[in-house]
């Protein structure tokens, strides 16, 4: 239309035209006002399913006496994340050092063994395990976010042993 335009601009002014550039402007709205459209939906899905992720720190509970009778307390952090609204349980087991239970847990080294435990509270009054041997998991409710579990752990005091550097390895799940 550009081209055409140009040559009716070019020509010298008549009177025909103006009525035929009105003519053309006129059959170009015309073709646009009878378009025509059809439309179709469609769905647009996902699903979200439940996830979690652990991370567990170490324990070190630093020096103890066998002299004080004390006992040796110490704690750490089991972190988890899960998707919001999800149902979790983290369980802990009894650990690698053979002899060891979740009711009584041991670490060792070389052939000596030094008892401890690891609890749900900070009056660590309730055993943290598999829900075996009297023992309790903990159970909460994801939030998509991280949250923090703290392990309590204590060393019962008067406990007779020579020096040593005593571990175990402590297997923390999450089901969910």
């Amino acid at each position: 239309m550009a081209p055409l335009l140009r040559i009716l601009f070019g020509l010298r002014r008549t009177a025909w035209r103006l009525p035929f550039i009105a003519a053309l402007l006129g059959f170009a709205s015309i073709g646009a006002a009878s378009a025509q459209t059809a439309t179709s939906t469609f769905n647009v899905t996902a699903t979200v399913e439940n996830a979690c992720t652990i991370s567990a720190a170490d324990l070190a509970f630093g020096v103890y006496s066998t002299i004080s009778g004390s006992n040796l307390d110490g704690s750490s952090t089991v972190q988890v994340r899960c998707t919001l609204s999800a149902s979790y349980t983290v369980s802990l087991n009894a650990g690698t050092t053979v002899g060891g239970t979740i009711p009584a847990r041991l670490m060792t080294t070389g052939s000596a063994t030094l008892a401890y435990n690891l609890y749900t509270t900070n009056g660590r009054t309730t055993v943290w395990g598999d829900g075996t041997g009297g023992s309790s998991s903990v159970a909460g409710t994801g939030t998509g976010l991280t949250q923090n579990l703290t392990i309590y752990g204590r060393i019962a005091g008067a406990q007779n042993l020579a020096a040593g550097s005593f571990s175990d390895v402590v297997t923390a799940t999450i089901s969910f």
